[in-house]
């Protein structure tokens, strides 16, 4: 690889960072490996070709063009985290996945009804939450966001607030969020 070709994937993975949090390389191989899985199987799921994924991971390609696509990687991030504190089991874990790998990137249905849905069938903080992150991480790009809530937070602190948390946040931090400013 010459020194044009490396300074390009390292811009690329930088950009993946202020995007997505960290390199789609390390992304993609934790996923392979909480999950159990191989890098087919892992570009099946997300509806991504074996080689775009092999370029994504290798900083070949900085971005995921496809917002549907970002969301399955962020329902299988919340997946993995399930299986890694057991309330998930892998059986489960598998039947999940045909359903993120079936999704357009909306919805998704879950066999565990209680993470998207109350009783009364109203969604759950944590789904709000996530369709909140998507639309926020559709329209613009992390780096991007924690920029706009930088130039915000003088005169509007909250709103920047809203921004860092919603747009670059982890969702867990957001639910946080949300459950603190309900009244």
């Amino acid at each position: 690889m010459d020194a044009a070709q490396q300074e390009a994937t390292a811009r690329a993975r930088e950009l993946q960072r202020n995007w997505y949090g960290e390199p789609l390389g390390a992304l993609f191989r934790r996923l392979i490996d909480d999950l159990g899985l191989n890098q087919a199987r892992l570009a099946g799921v997300l509806g991504l070709s074996a080689p775009m994924l092999s370029q994504l991971m290798s900083g070949q390609r900085a971005k995921i063009g496809n917002p549907a696509v970002v969301q399955r990687v962020q329902l299988l991030q919340e997946l993995a985290g399930q299986v890694a504190d057991g309330s998930v089991s892998a059986a489960e874990a598998t039947e999940r996945m045909d359903e993120i790998k079936r999704s357009q990137g909306g919805s998704v249905l879950s066999t565990n009804t209680s993470q998207t849905t109350s009783s009364s069938g109203a969604p759950t903080v944590k789904r709000v939450v996530r369709e909140i992150q998507s639309l926020l991480r559709s329209v613009a790009a992390a780096g991007d966001i924690i920029e706009a809530a930088d130039m915000l937070a003088p005169a509007h602190p909250e709103l920047a607030e809203f921004l860092r948390v919603y747009g670059a946040g982890r969702t867990a931090d957001a639910v946080a969020h949300y459950q603190a400013h309900q009244s």
